[in-house]
């Protein structure tokens, strides 16, 4: 594929937003990045489009050349819908193969509006710590509400406190809950959401792009997993402030519908995730963990008639979808 994403020697900041199906949401993006790079001209945009079955391309298209952002915007309409990481690493592959390669690679969501100087933020920290390889903004409701943003890996005793959601239990896992509370500090992490993620380009020569095998979910975990493996530690910092329409972009996670069946995709990905960098034995104890811990939260939860805001199907999917019934076979589905 030949295609210029306008990098000059003077261009430290490459933002990647992958789009699918939510081009409204994407030019919101685009606009608010307008003061951004007003404040940083010479960095520059790539938008990635995942073959939407939309008007996605016409109006993304239409917009940057109407706007005016297509000197420092880019546009890149892809073959195929193969997902999170694929779309990302389309214009991240470019860019380091590039005869100018940014230091440093923002990925953004198109469900995000970027508040002011989040983008300076996250560079100045990084300029300032050379030996941190990833930072993640504090991601925001419209109303300034925080969400859970800097995460710990997934592990056994995790997947206890996910599953049986008891207080008790809770406090005494609670330096290995996945979602620790907001903090207001700049701090490190295992992993940040990949909404608003900085990567160093350190990070992808010492560990290469992000896996295209996981369609959507854990890969910025894995791949956080991978720069921690390596040397290359994850922080997060709350100044850089990013609001994210949660679930917006991908459907999932919107908390403010009503849940819906977890996707196929999900299931592989959390599956990929503990086969590839723990093995079959160490995955096995989580699902046996987790699906024995949740049933006994579903009994819990009926006999105190607590409401159910669990995904129909939840445990019967989880189930299905374990290592028991599928193996370690850690293809992934593809979505339609």
């Amino acid at each position: 594929m030949t295609q210029s994403l306008l990098l000059t020697p003077a261009t430290r900041l490459l933002v990647v937003i992958v789009n699918y199906r939510t081009p409204d949401l994407t030019i919101d993006t685009l606009r608010s990045l307008v003061p951004e790079i007003q404040a940083m001209p010479d960095t520059r945009v790539v938008v990635t489009d995942n073959l939407s079955p939309d008007d996605s391309v016409a109006k993304i298209g239409g917009a940057i050349a109407a706007e005016g952002w297509d000197a420092w915007c880019t546009f890149m309409p892809l073959p195929a819908n193969g997902g999170f990481a694929y779309g990302n690493n389309a214009a991240i592959r470019l860019a380091l193969q590039s005869e100018h390669p940014p230091d440093y690679v923002l990925l953004l969501n198109p469900d995000t509006i970027v508040r002011p100087r989040a983008l300076q933020v996250l560079m100045q920290f990084m300029d300032a710590h050379p030996k941190v390889g990833i930072a993640g903004s504090r991601l925001e409701d419209p109303d300034g509400t925080p969400q859970r943003s800097a995460f710990r890996f997934h592990t056994l005793l995790s997947e206890i406190d996910s599953g049986l959601r008891l207080g008790v239990i809770s406090k005494l896992l609670e330096q290995w809950m996945v979602a620790p509370p907001v903090s207001d500090e700049t701090i490190p992490t295992d992993w940040v959401a990949g909404a608003s993620m900085i990567v160093r380009r350190e990070v992808f020569d010492a560990v290469g792009l992000m896996d295209e095998e996981y369609f959507m979910y854990y890969e910025e975990m894995d791949f956080c997993l991978q720069a921690h493996r390596a040397g290359w530690p994850c922080w997060y910092v709350p100044e850089s402030r990013v609001v994210h329409l949660v679930g917006q972009s991908s459907g999932v996670t919107n908390l403010k519908q009503a849940p819906k069946r977890r996707p196929q995709y999900w299931f592989d990905s959390r599956r990929r995730y503990f086969v590839k960098n723990h093995g079959w034995l160490y995955a096995a104890a989580t699902d046996a963990v987790w699906a024995s811990t949740f049933a006994l939260w579903r009994l819990r939860r009926v006999l105190q008639q607590k409401p159910d805001a669990d995904p129909p199907n939840f445990l019967t999917d989880f189930i299905a979808n374990s290592v028991f019934l599928k193996g370690a076979d850690i293809k992934p589905a593809r979505s339609s």
